[in-house]
C-alpha cells in the first residue's frame, strides 16, 4: 500500500490553475530563441542541483556550481565528499532533462537504479543502484530519537514495484503537479537506499514533471525553492514529518503536503518569471553597453555571464565558438575597459563584472523584484 493521492480542494485547484496559467506563458517566451537562454537554463540547473544537495548538508557556492554545469574547476575549499555529491546530482539531472523528451520511456526499476548510481556512484559503501537490506531511519539529532523509521528491507522490494507501476499507470487523471508530489511523498517514505534518498524523491518529482512536456525541468524544478534558505528546508522536512508522523503509515492523510508542493511549485514560478524578465532586461542594457564601447556583438554573452559572477575563459570560448586566442583577447579587452574584474587563480579563475555591470544589474534586480511574491492559498 502506498500513501493516497488526497481528495482537492477548491483552493487546490485554483492554485493549480495559476501554476499552470505561469508556466505556459514561460512556455510561450521560450518559443522564441533568445541568446541568453542557455545560459539561464545552465543557471537554473546549477541552482537546482546546489538546492537539493545543500538540503542534505553540502555546501557549495554558485560560482562553483555554474562551473560544474560547464565542466569547469571549483575552488580548492570544496571538499570531495561535496564535489562527489553536486558531481553526481548534476549528473541525474541532466539525464532526466534528455529523457523529458524520450520517444521511448518506460518507468521500471532499472531506471531508478541508474538515476541514484548516478548520484552516489562515489560512495561504495552505500551500494549505489542496489536497494537496502537494513533497516534506516532519519536522525533527529544527537542523543535524540529519529524522526523517521522507514519501511522494513524485506518490504521495500514489493513496495518499490508498486510504486513504478504507479508511476507508469496511477492517477493518470490527476494534473502532473499531484501526481509529482505524490511520487516524491511515496519514494521518500520507501526510503529504499541506504542513502540519496531524498536527492532522488527531488528528482523524480522533477522527472514526472518533465515528462509531461509542458517546460523543460529547468524550469520545472522546486529542488532551487526548496534548498533556497534554512526557513525553506525547515517547512520542506516539516511538511513530510506531518504526514509520515514518524514510521511508514501510507493510510495518513497527504493533503497537508500536497498544499505545501503546490506552495512550493507557484512561488518557484514567480521566482522563474522573473529571473526570466531580468535577463531579458539585463542583456538589452549590456547589448547598450557593448555598443557604447564598440565592441563584439558576441562579448555580451561574456558581460551577461560576468554580471552574474560566473564568466570563464573556457565557458566563454565555448558559448560563442572561439579559438583560445580570440576568447583571451576578448577578456583583455573587457578587463582594460574595467567592465569586468579577475577572481582567483589559473584553473579557477573567472571573472566578475566591473562597476558598470554591478550597477546595470543592481538596477535589474530592483525593478524586477520591486513587487511582493504572492502568496498562493492568500484570500
Amino acid at each position: 500500500m502506498l500513501f493516497t493521492t488526497p481528495d482537492l480542494a477548491s483552493a487546490d485547484l485554483r492554485v493549480i490553475e495559476e501554476i499552470e496559467a505561469l508556466r505556459t506563458e514561460l512556455r510561450h517566451l521560450l518559443s522564441e530563441p533568445r541568446r541568453w537562454e542557455g545560459q539561464l537554463r545552465r543557471s537554473l540547473t546549477a541552482a537546482a542541483v546546489r538546492g537539493s544537495t545543500r538540503i542534505e548538508g553540502y555546501s557549495i557556492s554558485a560560482e562553483d556550481a555554474e562551473a560544474l554545469m560547464t565542466g569547469g574547476d571549483v575552488s580548492a575549499d570544496t571538499d570531495d565528499a561535496t564535489r562527489d555529491a553536486v558531481t553526481g546530482y548534476r549528473d541525474a539531472l541532466s539525464y532526466i532533462e534528455r529523457a523529458a523528451g524520450f520517444r521511448i520511456f518506460s518507468w521500471d526499476h532499472t531506471l531508478l537504479s541508474a538515476l541514484h548510481f548516478m548520484m552516489v556512484r562515489a560512495d561504495d559503501t552505500v551500494h549505489p543502484g542496489e536497494y537496502r537490506t537494513q533497516g534506516v531511519w532519519v536522525s533527529g539529532g544527537p542523543n535524540r530519537p529519529p524522526v523517521y523509521s522507514a519501511p522494513d528491507p524485506e518490504q521495500v522490494p514489493a513496495l518499490m514495484g508498486e510504486l513504478v507501476q504507479w508511476l507508469a499507470e496511477g492517477d493518470r487523471e490527476s494534473p502532473a503537479l499531484i501526481r509529482a508530489s505524490m511520487a516524491h511523498l511515496n519514494l521518500v517514505s520507501i526510503h529504499p537506499w541506504r542513502d540519496g534518498n531524498g536527492r532522488m524523491s527531488r528528482a523524480i518529482h522533477t522527472l514526472v514533471l518533465a515528462r509531461e512536456g509542458v517546460l523543460a525541468p529547468e524550469f520545472s524544478s522546486i529542488e532551487e525553492w526548496l534548498g533556497a534558505d534554512d526557513f525553506n528546508t525547515r517547512e520542506y522536512y516539516a511538511a513530510l514529518r506531518g504526514v509520515q508522523a514518524g514510521s511508514w503509515q501510507p493510510q495518513r492523510e497527504a493533503h497537508a503536503w500536497i498544499r505545501f508542493c503546490l506552495t512550493a511549485h507557484h512561488l518557484q514560478a514567480q521566482e522563474v518569471q522573473r529571473r526570466f524578465e531580468a535577463a531579458s532586461r539585463l542583456w538589452f542594457a549590456l547589448e547598450g553597453i557593448a555598443g557604447q564601447h564598440r565592441l563584439d556583438e558576441r562579448t555580451v554573452s561574456a558581460l551577461y555571464a560576468a554580471a552574474h559572477g560566473h564568466l570563464r575563459r573556457t565557458g566563454y570560448q565555448a558559448e560563442e565558438v572561439l579559438t583560445r586566442d580570440q576568447a583571451l583577447a576578448d577578456l583583455r579587452s573587457l578587463r582594460r575597459l574595467e567592465l569586468i574584474e579577475p577572481v582567483g587563480h589559473a584553473r579557477t579563475q573567472r571573472y566578475v563584472g566591473g562597476p558598470a555591470l554591478r550597477r546595470v544589474r543592481a538596477e535589474v534586480d530592483t525593478a524586477v523584484h520591486a513587487a511582493l511574491y504572492r502568496e498562493p492559498y492568500a484570500g
